[in-house]
């Protein structure tokens, strides 16, 4: 049952990403281009996801357990340190340079250009974990 609310999960959130813009690089990039040609659309999409988000939030509040694990995993550390601004001024760095983050990358996975970013995506991740080892 667990990998079926997965799957029906993921392909929600591919079609959304695919009816909001989210796999349009220029798009994105237009959305990050503040100064220029700006693209208010995804504005909208991530004030939709906020929407969703805050109300999902406050259910799981209420409730002692999630219906299909045996607890929430949500984040215990709520600081905001160093590592964090840090991970997200990189994160900003790629998702404006190329005009993906993570999620939609993976509809790019069979074009040349979307399989070598996911590709050095996936490396960055594995340099990610070796770095937090020495910190």
């Amino acid at each position: 049952m667990i990998s079926f609310v997965a799957l029906v999960s993921g392909i929600i959130f591919g079609l959304g990403l695919a009816v909001s813009g989210m796999t349009d690089t220029a798009k994105v990039q237009g959305f990050l281009d503040l100064f220029g040609n700006w693209v208010p659309d995804l504005m909208f999409v991530m004030g939709g996801a906020l929407i969703v988000s805050v109300i999902a939030y406050q259910i799981s509040k209420k409730q002692i357990k999630p219906i299909l694990r045996n607890a929430f995993d949500l984040p215990q550390n709520k600081a905001i340190d160093q590592k964090l601004i840090t991970g997200s001024v990189i994160f900003g760095m790629g998702w404006g340079l190329y005009g993906l983050c993570p999620g939609p990358a993976l509809t790019h996975v069979l074009s040349q250009d979307g399989l070598f970013f996911v590709v050095a995506m996936l490396v960055g991740m594995l340099v990610s974990f070796q770095i937090k080892k020495f910190i």
